[in-house]
C-alpha cells in the first residue's frame, strides 16, 4: 500500500486551518500551551493572593490589638515598605533586566526571595509567642515594646521578600504572556485574587483574634510550596544581549561603572518628558487608595463596626469586584487599559465625596467602603496592564521601578502625615476620604496629560513605546 498522498489528500491537508498560535519574544504557544501558561500563573497567583488578603490585614489587626499610635501604624504599614522599595525596586529591577542564565531572568530572584517571605509569615504569626518569651527575660520592658519590636523585625523580613519579588513578578509576565491577551490575563487575576478574599473576609477575617497564628502558618506553608512550584515550572525564552556594563575590573573602575550605571538608569527613565508624566499619573493614582486603605480598620473600629461585619462587607465588595472582574479585562484589551483607567479613577472622585460627607455611622462607612473597594478594584484590574502597554518591552522592569522610586518616596510621607492629622482632628477618620478625592483629582489631571502623548505616539491602535 502506497504512503504517497493523492492529489486529492494532499488539497484537504493543505486546506487544514492552521492552528492558532501566540508569540512573546521566542516563545510560541499553542492553545494547550497557552492555557498551561495560564494555569500555572494562576497557582502562583492563588498564593500571591492568600499573601497579599491576608498578611496585610492581619497585621493591621494586629498592631490595632496592640494599641499602635497612628503615626506608628502609617509608618509600619506604608513608609517602611516604601522606604524597602525606593533602594530595592530599582537595583533589582535594572539586574533582573540584564541578567541571562539557563533558568530565564526572572526566576532564579523569585526563587531567591520566596522562603524570605514564608519565613517572614511564619515569623509574624509566632509573634506572641515569641514577644511573651522575650518579656520574660527582659521584664523592665513593657509586653507591648516587645511585642511591637518582634512585629516590626517579622514584618521586615516579609516586606524585604515580598517587594523584591514584585519588582521582579511583573517582568515574569511581561516576558511570558502576549500582550495582545495582557488585559484579560489581568481580569483573570483579578478574578482569582477577589475569590482568595471573598473566602478569606467572610469565612476567616472574624476569626483572627483567636486563630492568628493558625492562619498565617497555614498561608505561609501553602505559599512557599506553590510560589516554588511555579518558578520551577514556568520557562523563560531567549533574550537579546543586556547593554555592556560600564565597570573595569579594577576597584576605581567598578566605582565609575556604578557610577555610570546610576546616571544611565536616571538619563534613560527621567529625561523622556512622556514618561515622567506616566510615572506622575501611575504614583499620584496609586496613592489615592492608600488613606482609605491603611486606617480602614482603626476607621470601622471607632465607629464600632464589628470585625465580622467589616469582613463580610469586604466580602461583598469582592464578589461585586469578581464578577466584573474578566469585563474589565475585556475592555482594557478592546478600548485600551489607559481609557478605563481614567474612567475608574473618575468614578473613585464621586466616591470620596460621598465619603467624606457621609461616612459618619456604621451603615454609610460601610456603604463608603463597599464603594471604595469596588471602585478601587476597577482601577487596579485596568491599570495592572497599564506599565506592559506604554512602557519599552525590553526594560518594562526598570521603567517600573523607576515608577516606583516616585511612589516609595511619596508613600513615605502620606502614611505618617495621614495619622499625625487623624491624631490632631481628635480620630476624625472621614479625612481619609478628603484626601483620597484630592489625589484622585491631581491623578485624574496626569492622566490626561498623559493620554494626549500617548495619542500623538499612535494612539490605541499604532502605539510605539519610545526609547
Amino acid at each position: 500500500m502506497s504512503l504517497t498522498p493523492t492529489p486529492q489528500s494532499s488539497q484537504i491537508a493543505t486546506n487544514r486551518p492552521k492552528a492558532q498560535t501566540w508569540q512573546v519574544g521566542t516563545l510560541t504557544y499553542t492553545s494547550g500551551g497557552l492555557i498551561t501558561l495560564f494555569l500555572l500563573l494562576m497557582m502562583g497567583d492563588v498564593a500571591w493572593s492568600m499573601r497579599d488578603r491576608s498578611v496585610g490585614p492581619m497585621a493591621q489587626w494586629y498592631l490595632s490589638h496592640l494599641n499602635a499610635s497612628n503615626l506608628l501604624f502609617g509608618l509600619l504599614m506604608t513608609s517602611f515598605p516604601a522606604a524597602i522599595g525606593l533602594i530595592l525596586g530599582p537595583i533589582l529591577s535594572v539586574k533582573s533586566d540584564r541578567h541571562r542564565g539557563k533558568w530565564g531572568r526572572r526566576i532564579p530572584y523569585l526563587l531567591l526571595t520566596t522562603p524570605f517571605a514564608a519565613l517572614g509569615m511564619i515569623g509574624l504569626a509566632l509573634t506572641p509567642f515569641i514577644s511573651h518569651w522575650v518579656h520574660g527575660h527582659f521584664p523592665q520592658l513593657s509586653a507591648t515594646t516587645v511585642s511591637l519590636i518582634c512585629f516590626g523585625l517579622f514584618w521586615a523580613a516579609f516586606e524585604f521578600a515580598t517587594i523584591a519579588s514584585q519588582a521582579v513578578f511583573g517582568g515574569l509576565i511581561n516576558d511570558v504572556v502576549p500582550a495582545t491577551l495582557m488585559g484579560r490575563f489581568y481580569g483573570l487575576f483579578r478574578a482569582v485574587s477577589l475569590i482568595i478574599g471573598i473566602i478569606f473576609n467572610f469565612w476567616i477575617f472574624g476569626k483572627i483574634p483567636s486563630h492568628f497564628t493558625l492562619i498565617l502558618l497555614t498561608v505561609g506553608a501553602f505559599y512557599s510550596i506553590a510560589f516554588m512550584w511555579v518558578c520551577l515550572k514556568v520557562k523563560e525564552g531567549q533574550y537579546p544581549p543586556p547593554p555592556a556594563p560600564l565597570s573595569r575590573p579594577d576597584r576605581t573602575g567598578i566605582v565609575e561603572g556604578f557610577l555610570g550605571e546610576v546616571r544611565r538608569y536616571f538619563r534613560e527613565c527621567f529625561t523622556n518628558y512622556y514618561y515622567v508624566s506616566v510615572f506622575i499619573m501611575l504614583v499620584v493614582a496609586s496613592l489615592t487608595f492608600i488613606p482609605v486603605n491603611t486606617f480602614a480598620i482603626p476607621f470601622s473600629n471607632s465607629l464600632g463596626v464589628s470585625e465580622d461585619m467589616y469582613g463580610k462587607s469586604l466580602a461583598l465588595t469582592f464578589s461585586i469586584s469578581l464578577v466584573i472582574a474578566y469585563f474589565l479585562g475585556w475592555a482594557c484589551d478592546v478600548f485600551h487599559p489607559l481609557r478605563m483607567t481614567i474612567l475608574s479613577l473618575a468614578a473613585y472622585f464621586l466616591v470620596t465625596i460621598y465619603g467624606g460627607i457621609w461616612a459618619t455611622t456604621p451603615h454609610t462607612f460601610l456603604i463608603a467602603w463597599v464603594l471604595h473597594g469596588v471602585i478601587s478594584g476597577c482601577f487596579f484590574t485596568c491599570s495592572a496592564s497599564l506599565g506592559q502597554r506604554l512602557f519599552p518591552h525590553s526594560k518594562f522592569a526598570q521603567f517600573s521601578s523607576a515608577a516606583g522610586i516616585i511612589a516609595s518616596v511619596s508613600t513615605m510621607v502620606i502614611g505618617p502625615a495621614m495619622g499625625v492629622a487623624i491624631d490632631a482632628s481628635g480620630k476624625i477618620y472621614r479625612y481619609t476620604f478628603v484626601l483620597g478625592g484630592f489625589l484622585s483629582l491631581v491623578s485624574l489631571i496626569s492622566a490626561w496629560v498623559v493620554y494626549k502623548q500617548f495619542v500623538r505616539l499612535g494612539g490605541p491602535k499604532g502605539y510605539v513605546a519610545p526609547e
